[in-house]
């Protein structure tokens, strides 16, 4: 007789945390490998940040706070939602969390009933499905098209809303593909969600600042303020800031959703730490300057591999539009050797020291995703270590 609930069976270790977590793994046997499996920043948080908590807590701000923030940390979002998205709100629209990750899990559990489903266009973000799965709910992958740069049309989108449908989950730009929606093709997809008033939409803004190419951001309530009211609005300072493990994520929605995910936190961790708190106020409330460089660096990585992948035989990418990813094809590989699978086709790489997701759990195969958020040197020797996979799959 096992003790475990149901529940525990539900609570699925991600994509990228189970190869990360195989990387170290065999780093620490002592084996040579190029990790570029999870979504972090390589880079440090800003010394203004830092500095801004050493002096929260030697003021003593080490203490328990409101359950989803601090007045002072609302009031920067706010701002920071008026001055950068457009988005007008009050301190009674947001929440704080400890990571977006812990704000999306607050607000499925809140509103997920068993059986409601939760449209995630494919590929996505693993954790979108993971908690739907965790909360009872239904995921329901919708289909996106490669040559339409992984973005969800409106079409893909009128069809797959059905009497269950709770939830649409749109993130731009995009975890995994990169993919970043515009304005337009924004107000295209609004105008079938005003069709169907009882569908709501969490809208994941987390690479808001990771841009290529002059691309300017747009966001759902802020181009579509008639769909506001049934919007969340979700962001953090992990991936802006380099404050991945600071956990903050944060966001703004109505007020009877905003209570009800409060409750959620309540009954789990409380409130995200007071010091991160103080040092999230001043990454939100600072300059930026030192955001807009990182990109460039980003930037630079994306221009540096993308072609290189494209050279390995088998393998094609397209050059995303944002975030810090690449999403490889690599239906080439299918069939060769003994690989059937992307699954196969990770567990092939990692023997040759390289350590990615397969796209299953993204939802689209047979692909893999490459994080860039990582060193030139390190990403040209990964592809050196993935070219030399491919001749041994010849």
């Amino acid at each position: 007789m096992t003790i475990l609930s149901a529940r525990a069976a539900r609570a699925r270790i991600s994509a990228s945390a189970a190869a990360a977590q195989r990387a170290r793994e065999l780093r620490a046997a002592g084996k040579s490998i190029i990790e570029l499996a999870q979504g972090e920043p390589d880079f440090n948080t800003p010394d203004h940040v830092i500095e801004a908590a050493y002096r929260a807590m030697h003021a003593g701000q080490t203490h328990y706070t409101p359950v989803d923030g601090t007045p002072e940390l609302k009031a920067a979002i706010v701002a920071k939602f008026k001055r950068e998205n457009g988005i007008d709100c009050r301190p009674e629209n947001i929440s704080a969390g400890a990571g977006g990750k812990q704000v999306l899990y607050n607000a499925l559990m809140a509103t997920l009933d068993p059986g409601d489903e939760v449209l995630i266009p494919a590929p996505s973000w693993v954790a979108y499905a993971d908690i739907t799965h965790f909360a009872e709910g239904k995921p329901v992958w919708v289909p996106t098209r490669e040559e339409d740069g992984f973005k969800l049309r409106p079409d893909a989108l009128e069809r797959a809303i059905t009497p269950r449908a709770k939830w649409l989950m749109l993130n731009s730009p995009s975890n995994p593909s990169g993919a970043v929606y515009t304005a337009e093709e924004l107000r295209a997809l609004a105008s079938v969600l005003e069709r169907h008033p009882s569908l709501w939409i969490i809208s994941d803004d987390m690479y808001e600042h990771v841009l290529f190419d002059g691309r300017p951001f747009a966001t759902l309530a802020a181009v579509a303020p008639r769909l506001a009211s049934r919007t969340l609005t979700v962001n953090g300072v992990s991936k802006t800031f380099a404050m991945t493990g600071w956990r903050l994520g944060y966001a703004c929605g109505p007020v009877e959703l905003i209570r009800a995910m409060a409750r959620m936190q309540g009954q789990s961790s409380l409130n995200p730490s007071s010091v991160t708190q103080a040092a999230a106020v001043a990454a939100l409330n600072g300059p930026m300057d030192i955001v807009r460089e990182r990109c460039g660096e980003f930037q630079a990585r994306r221009d540096f591999i993308v072609p290189r992948l494209n050279s390995i035989p088998g393998l094609s990418c397209e050059p995303p539009h944002g975030a810090f990813y690449v999403y490889v094809s690599c239906a080439g590989w299918i069939g060769k050797g003994n690989i059937r699978s992307d699954a196969d086709v990770t567990a092939h790489l990692l023997e040759h020291g390289v350590a990615v997701p397969n796209g299953a759990g993204y939802g689209m195969s047979p692909y893999f995703r490459v994080s860039f958020a990582s060193a030139l040197a390190n990403l040209e020797e990964a592809c050196k270590r993935i070219s030399i996979a491919a001749q041994r799959l010849a």
